[in-house]
């Protein structure tokens, strides 16, 4: 496949983007897709914790537009089991536990949504469930042995909590690493995510290099405040 050139590529998927880790990289990579023809596979992972998707998704969904204009792949991840444990990133307390069902019913709706803004036919679609319902203990440990306990309380929202003498369940500490291992399923050249989510996405860089993969760029884009301009919008 013919790109276009990277500067091109550069100047158009930079708008409105907050953070890159590393830049240097999102342009080496974007160079050896130009070079070989095959285009780059970004992720987006999403916890249907709710049947809708909000107006904060559509700033990342219109990013993932962009790629796929310009001749790359969207690999959309639906957390049928992450979405069971619920995102930390962001909350002073747990979220409330989901049945497997819950989950799946949700994803029907949000994937109608999703299809508004990114072209359905330039998308992979996977549930996590592919890969962790057949993950072996002894990989989950292996996997967990990756991460400290001091690395998951230097978070903003874990370190509030532990201060504010919040209780933080076990399960919580492993959706980062879920999170991670999902960019080693399916093998991301970028993930996208909001500000919010660098210390997941840069799990994800770990575990690929644990794994003796090519790491993945994180490209971050602003936060959408909710109606009340001071948490972020959610479901």
């Amino acid at each position: 496949m013919q790109f276009r050139p990277v500067k091109e590529q550069l100047d158009i998927l930079m708008r409105g983007v907050i953070d890159v880790v590393p830049q240097e990289e999102l342009e080496k990579k974007l160079q050896k897709s130009y070079d070989t023809g095959v285009p780059l596979r970004i992720k987006m992972g999403v916890d249907p914790t709710a049947p809708d998707v909000h107006f904060g998704h559509t700033v990342v969904m219109r990013k993932l537009r962009q790629f796929q204009d310009l001749g790359h792949t969207v690999v959309l991840i639906v957390g049928d089991y992450t979405a069971q444990i619920g995102d930390p990133s962001g909350r002073n307390k747990a979220r409330p536990r989901l049945t497997h069902e819950q989950v799946l019913e949700n994803a029907k709706e949000y994937q109608e949504q999703f299809f508004k803004v990114v072209r359905r036919d330039q998308v992979e679609i996977h549930y996590n469930g592919e890969w962790f319902s057949k993950l072996p203990f002894s990989k989950v440990t292996e996997l967990m042995g990756q991460f400290t306990v001091a690395q998951m309380l230097e978070r903003e929202d874990f370190h509030n909590r532990y201060t504010a003498n919040t209780p933080i369940s076990l399960h919580e500490f492993m959706y980062p690493m879920m999170q991670g291992y999902d960019s080693v399923a399916i093998q991301s050249d970028v993930e996208l995510g909001g500000t919010d989510q660098k210390f997941n996405v840069l799990r994800g860089r770990d575990l690929q290099i644990f794994e003796g993969m090519e790491p993945q760029i994180g490209l971050f884009m602003p936060i959408l405040l909710g109606t009340d301009g001071k948490v972020k919008m959610s479901k």
